[in-house]
């Protein structure tokens, strides 16, 4: 992962781990997000909310099968950006975009990311 978007590149890291529930000490008390999750087909689904939101997000996810690679990451003012891919045991399974928004302090306020595997992009 790139070092030039240090709170989403330590997301993704704690996401990819056995405890991916620390990303909940990275959220501001304001925290609102949305992850659309597409598992290809036009099947998709929408999770929702602040830290409870983000606490039913992590309960039905799978931990420790899925390896980030962020490939391309900006930062802009209060914002990190990035684009990057999932892989399973080291094959592609979806590309990624992440955008969050930071406050004062570095805890993440708005988190929007958006997965489909059903588009790859090449290096």
């Amino acid at each position: 992962m790139t070092a030039t978007v240090p709170v989403l590149t330590r997301w993704f890291t704690y996401m990819d781990s056995d405890d991916p529930d620390r990303v909940l000490s990275m959220i501001a008390e304001d925290f609102a997000m949305s992850v659309q999750f597409s598992k290809g087909a036009g099947q998709s689904a929408e999770f929702v909310g602040d830290r409870d939101g983000l606490v039913a997000y992590l309960a039905q996810r799978e931990k420790s099968t899925l390896t980030h690679h962020i490939d391309v990451g900006a930062v802009i003012g209060e914002y990190e950006l990035v684009v990057g891919r999932t892989t399973r045991a080291g094959a592609f399974e979806a590309s990624f975009n992440a955008t969050a928004q930071l406050n004062a302090a570095g805890a993440v306020r708005r988190l929007l990311i958006a997965r489909t595997p059903e588009v790859a992009f090449t290096q």
